[in-house]
């Protein structure tokens, strides 16, 4: 799988962002808590360079909290501040400021050395199209989306939104990769609805999560199909268990298996089957693990 993913307003949003980098202060990218390495774009990295960083674990409440707890070491061991959160209630977004503030306490310090009390954080929000990054942004800002002045950065495609009088946020588009070239991280982001499912159909797409879930939750699996997923057990294999268990039969006995994949991803897209992460810090030295191998 080769997705090609880059239509010109992305190209337009990399370079602007790069443009506008000298704007801010810190770099703030918001990532889903159960996919710490696919909802991250790699391009990141190299735009914003030495750049302070603060990582927004988001999705926290669907993501397994003692995975997050490691990600965050992870994360905080690259010299990168975080906050875990989940932006559609508004659950932890209160300790954003205070991180922010604590990832820029050297430079605030500098500030003050030079007599610029209160001037206002700037942090440029980045994240990949829906990973929650607009709703973020709208629960930081008590949904007060209001330029924060006229000057460089402010054009049509992003906007600074003050959120108070010491904290200033630009929004940018969301900026995907150029392309897919590992098929697990283009699974993984199909598996969230990050991504639309027509990059496979919706079987083949759940023979994946499945193989997936059965290797870091099969517990999750037993709970919600009522069967145990065997060393042994194909994707196909445990699909048709949990039709079977399920009950979704079609004329003659024969199982609903398109009906199957879509309930599995719908029951995991809306936490249904707990809180699960499908990656960790080790899958980024072996390559994200797609439960296939």
């Amino acid at each position: 799988m080769n997705i090609q993913w880059y239509p010109g307003h992305m190209t337009k949003t990399r370079r602007m962002m790069a443009e506008n980098l000298k704007y801010v202060d810190v770099v703030v990218e918001v990532i889903d808590a159960r996919i710490p390495i696919a909802s991250r774009n790699p391009d990141i990295d190299d735009l914003v360079g030495t750049k302070p960083r603060v990582v927004v674990l988001n999705r926290a409440d669907q993501a397994d909290p003692a995975a997050s707890k490691v990600w965050g070491a992870y994360f905080r061991s690259q010299g990168i501040s975080v906050l875990e959160c989940d932006a559609r209630t508004g659950a932890g977004v209160k300790q954003f400021s205070p991180i922010m503030r604590e990832a820029l306490k050297e430079q605030i310090a500098k500030w003050r050395e030079k007599g610029q009390v209160g001037r206002p954080v700037r942090a440029m929000v980045v994240g990949i199209p829906n990973v929650g990054k607009s709703t973020f942004i709208n629960k930081v800002a008590k949904k007060k989306s209001a330029k924060a002045g006229d000057r460089p950065g402010v054009t049509r495609g992003k906007q600074w939104v003050t959120v108070d009088q010491g904290l200033e946020l630009l929004d940018t588009p969301g900026i995907l990769w150029p392309k897919f070239e590992d098929e697990t991280i283009a699974l993984h982001l199909a598996f969230t609805g990050a991504v639309r499912d027509a990059i496979m159909d919706t079987e083949t797409l759940a023979f994946h999560l499945i193989q997936l879930l059965a290797k870091r939750k099969p517990e999750a699996v037993e709970a919600r199909f009522k069967f145990k997923p065997e060393e042994d057990m194909t994707g196909w294999d445990m699909l048709e268990t949990g039709a079977r268990k399920r009950g979704f039969l079609i004329s003659g006995g024969e199982i609903d298996l398109e009906r199957m994949a879509s309930i599995l991803l719908d029951e995991f897209r809306g936490g249904k089957m707990g809180r699960i992460t499908l990656e960790m810090p080790e899958d980024l030295d072996k390559g994200a693990a797609d439960g296939t191998t």
